[in-house]
């Protein structure tokens, strides 16, 4: 838990941020978002805004980034996800800092886990405004991949960490929590769907993520179908974060 104490003014001290922070995670949030959440969750603490407050504002910027994607305004969009990406960071650690109750762990949870693959689906049906529809069954099998995909991993997730102890399925191994840091997510996917976006194929970036997310569920199905085997052999299941 962070501690409230002031750090040299502060009112979250740094020692005990970082210590807090999370050790598995996307690219973004462990080294875009560190150090920036840190000032933002300072502030917040010192003006005794809560976290609940901060994901209410996440959960309104989210509909704006589904409404901006839907209507092709994706430059925009993304700008404004991004900011999405760091308010989640911001609540999480509010969160362990006490400033979230258990409806307001619950509230977070949802306002992350479920406007990304609406997100997906504007950004789909703001091609044609863009200038590069997909033809609409080969549109209906990427969005079948990418919203799939991202419902089965968390699934994946969710059986991992009620099978092994509450290990999550990306704390196994080094190479787990390595693949972690590019495994497509809300965040990941933002990243690629940024990367042609000035070559002007957004259509491209939706393809691009169907890929990633089809690699990425192949991954993680392997190593939760490894993870089944060595516990029916009885063996020690621990995360490697734990030696």
């Amino acid at each position: 838990m962070i501690s409230r104490e002031r750090n040299e003014g502060d009112g979250v001290g740094r020692g005990a941020y970082g210590a807090a922070f999370p050790r598995v995670g996307d690219a973004l949030t462990l080294y875009a978002w560190r150090v920036p959440a840190f000032h933002l969750v300072r502030a917040a603490a010192a003006v005794g805004v809560s976290g609940t407050t901060v994901t209410l504002v996440e959960a309104v910027l989210s509909a704006l980034v589904f409404a901006l994607f839907w209507n092709a305004q994706y430059w925009i969009g993304l700008i404004v996800a991004l900011g999405v990406t760091l308010l989640s960071v911001a609540t999480l650690m509010l969160e362990r800092a006490g400033g979230h109750s258990l409806w307001g762990k619950r509230f977070r949870q949802v306002v992350e886990m479920i406007p990304p693959p609406f997100w997906w689906w504007a950004w789909e049906h703001g091609l044609a405004a863009a200038g590069h529809p997909l033809a609409p069954v080969y549109a209906t099998m990427i969005l079948w991949v990418v919203v799939g995909g991202y419902v089965s991993d968390r699934v994946i997730e969710g059986l991992s960490l009620q099978r092994f102890g509450g290990m999550s399925i990306h704390d196994w191994r080094p190479m787990d929590s390595r693949f972690r840091l590019v495994a497509a997510g809300r965040n990941a996917n933002l990243a690629i769907l940024t990367g042609p976006l000035p070559f002007n194929r957004p259509d491209l970036g939706l393809e691009l993520i169907a890929w990633w997310t089809l690699i990425g569920l192949i991954f993680h199905s392997v190593r939760l179908a490894q993870l089944t085997e060595r516990q029916a052999r009885r063996e020690k299941i621990a995360s490697w974060l734990d030696r």
